[in-house]
């Protein structure tokens, strides 16, 4: 199969078309949160310096998390735990904009958003892989992160925009829980 043939063939496959939709969202709440958290905290009364912590704990809890994902995903299965992080995703953002503001509530988010962080990224590959083989597989996954990063743009975009036009993040916080629960759902 030449390259060519691949994207073809890649595009006219419904779950790859599935695949690079829920990739969407993953962009969408990363980016969103990287940029939007620390003044959203500040709003909420917690220090810039307490976000910065914050901020950290995605990234350290991220090792685990990815860790742990691609180990899952190579003992088999991969897109029910690939639905999964989006649905834990959907319920952690919830709770968080739920509950109320606290350093605690902040650690407990942003250390669960960490373990959830970049886990979506092996399974993600691995069923591009499992789909069309390794051959054209960092082309047809270079696709899925085109996909991830109009989601980044949209999700840091809209988060400014709509705080603009609002004075609020709220309606962003719930973009990104039913997004979450649209990727669980294609993701299945």
């Amino acid at each position: 199969m030449t390259i060519r043939q691949a994207i073809g063939t890649a595009f006219g496959h419904g779950s790859y078309l599935l695949l690079v939709a829920g990739f969407f969202v993953c962009g969408f709440q990363l980016a969103f949160i990287t940029v939007h958290l620390p003044p959203y905290l500040a709003e909420h009364g917690i220090s810039k310096e307490f976000a910065g912590l914050a901020i950290g704990a995605i990234g350290l809890f991220n090792v685990v998390g990815s860790y742990a994902s691609g180990v899952i995903g190579g003992r088999g299965e991969k897109r029910i735990p690939l639905s999964m992080i989006y649905l834990l995703r959907s319920i952690a953002i919830a709770a968080f904009v739920l509950l109320p503001i606290t350093p605690l509530t902040t650690i407990i988010f942003t250390a669960s958003m960490g373990l959830l962080w970049l886990s979506t990224v092996p399974l993600t590959m691995g069923l591009v892989t499992v789909m069309f083989g390794t051959r054209y597989m960092a082309t047809l996954y270079g696709f899925v992160f085109l996909s991830h990063q109009i989601g980044s743009f949209l999700g840091v975009w809209l988060g400014g925009r709509l705080y603009d036009q609002l004075g609020s993040y709220d309606m962003v916080w719930w973009m990104g829980v039913a997004l979450g629960a649209f990727a669980a759902i294609v993701n299945l």
